[in-house]
This record gives structure tokens, sequence and C-alpha cells, in this order.
């Protein structure tokens, strides 16, 4: 018994070796985000199309449309595009981080945009269709104006149409998104305003700072109208009080930050918790490129 608890585990080479590898991997992958935040929204684009292509060899060839079904229908495009993925390929993606973001950024490529012909505009008349795979990889329609006959790239818009089509003898409508340069969005707006797509996120973020403005605003009335409202004290009193409770809080916050970080590096990661963000933090990649 004592031998046995003397001799070293045979498996412990291995386990550790299965360790270095998760841990190497976790550092790859941070290393990846750091470095895809930091790009622009075109190269982001041509990295994540290149390394789906590049990664799933033949994949692309799944998504050719059947043109006897080409009528512009939504839900039809989308099994039209729909990609069939093996077991191996599935465990691939699971695995490695960068080739996830690149599936799911090429799955929401195919029904974000449309392309829209306004040569007949004046008689309010457009042509609506979904982009090809030659389209969606070079960014027409998404980086490059959605017009058919337009090839700009600058002060781009997108649009929020409502598109109208007939299938099996009953009329349908459907939401469609067409991106668009400033001379074809006049064209595209000639007998009606259509809605203008924002970013939902930016909104928010300035809707906080006018709140904190206000706040401070009102901070600062009721500070004064307080210093007046004091008998025998000055204003400039008052100030350096204010401004020894600012310090102290000051330091305060510096002391609960250190804690903060302490308190990460010991705390034990929450597995759970990484996988509920997770879909959160693709979503949050792609806000700039959709759009």
């Amino acid at each position: 018994m004592k031998r046995m608890l003397n001799e070293g585990n045979p498996y412990l080479p291995e386990i550790s070796k299965v360790r270095k590898k998760d841990e190497d991997g976790q550092k790859q992958i941070k290393r990846f985000k750091k470095n895809f935040v930091s790009l622009d929204a075109y190269t982001r684009h041509k990295l994540m199309v290149n390394s789906y292509l590049l990664c799933y060899k033949g994949a692309s060839g799944q998504l050719e449309r059947d043109s006897s079904k080409d009528r512009g229908i939504y839900d039809i495009i989308k099994e039209n595009h729909r990609f069939l993925w093996g077991n191996e390929d599935l465990t691939d993606v699971a695995k490695d981080w960068d080739k996830q973001l690149a599936k799911k950024y090429y799955d929401k490529l195919y029904k974000e945009y449309c392309i829209a012909d306004l040569s007949r505009f004046e008689k309010n008349q457009i042509g609506l269709r979904w982009r090809t795979e030659k389209e969606v990889v070079s960014g027409k329609g998404q980086f490059q104006c959605g017009g058919k006959h337009c090839e700009k790239k600058k002060k781009l818009t997108s649009w929020e149409v409502n598109f109208s089509y007939e299938e099996h003898g009953e009329k349908k409508n459907a939401l469609v998104k067409v991106r668009l340069c400033p001379e074809c969005s006049l064209k595209l707006n000639f007998h009606s305003k259509k809605r203008k797509i924002k970013k939902e996120k930016v909104k928010k973020k300035k809707h906080k700072k006018h709140k904190k403005k206000k706040r401070r605003h009102s901070d600062s009335e009721d500070s004064d109208s307080d210093v007046n409202d004091m008998p025998g004290t000055s204003s400039s009193d008052i100030k350096v009080e204010i401004q020894q409770d600012a310090d102290k809080t000051e330091e305060e916050k510096k002391k609960e930050a250190e804690k903060e970080a302490q308190d990460i590096w010991s705390k034990p990661v929450d597995v759970n918790e990484e996988e509920a963000t997770g879909h959160d933090e693709m979503e949050s990649f792609f806000d700039d490129l959709l759009l």
C-alpha cells in the first residue's frame, strides 16, 4: 500500500499536458479578441469571411439558389442559404472561438441586406432581391451602396423597406433592410419616407450621458442653494469642504477597485456565466458591421 502511494501517478503527465493545452487555447482566444476589436469594420468583415471560406471548404457551394424558386421571399431565401454541417465541422466550431464567430457572421450576412433596383423610382416601382454569394463576400449592399447600378462607398444609410410579394396566391409583406448612398436614398424616399435604421446602443449611451449631466446640474444647483442658506459661512469655505469630500470618495473608489481586482483572481470562474454572455459578446462584434 505504501509503495502504491509513493509511486507517481502515471497519468499525471498527460493531465498536465491537457491543462497546458487548454490554457494556451484560452490565451489564444484572448489575443484574437483583442486584435479583432482594434480592426476597422471592413477589415473585420474580410477577416471573418476569409476565415470561413478557408476553414470550411465546399460549404459555400451549398449557398447556390434554385433559380426556379427565386421569388425574393425571405423564408425561401433563408432556407436555400442554410448550411449543412457534418459532426466533425460542428466539433471544430465548438472548439475554435474564431471559427465560431466567422460562421455566425456568415450566417447573418445573407438575410441582413438586399439589393434595390431604383431605375423606375419615379413610377414608385422599386425592385428588391437578396444578395448573391459574390456580393456578400465583396461587401456589396453592406460596405458599398445597395443600389443595383451604384458603387459608392461613402455616407451610406440603412433603410427599412416594406417588401410586398405574392406566394401561392396569397399577398404577404416582409420588412427588409437596404443600405444606400445619399443619391440612392433620395430615389428610395421619392414618394414616401422610409424608416431610417440607427444604432440603439449609441442612443442609450447618449441618453445615459444626458441623464448624468442633468444630475450634475441639479446637484450643483442644490449645493449653491445650500451655501446661500447657511448663515456665517462663505462660499470659499464650503468649496474647500466639498473638495475634501470628493478626495475622500476618490480614495474609497480606488480601494474598492483594488479589492475587486483581488477578488477576480481569488474567485472561481463561473462557467454558466461565460456561456450566457458568449452569445452577447459575439453580437457586440457585429454592431458596427450589421447596421
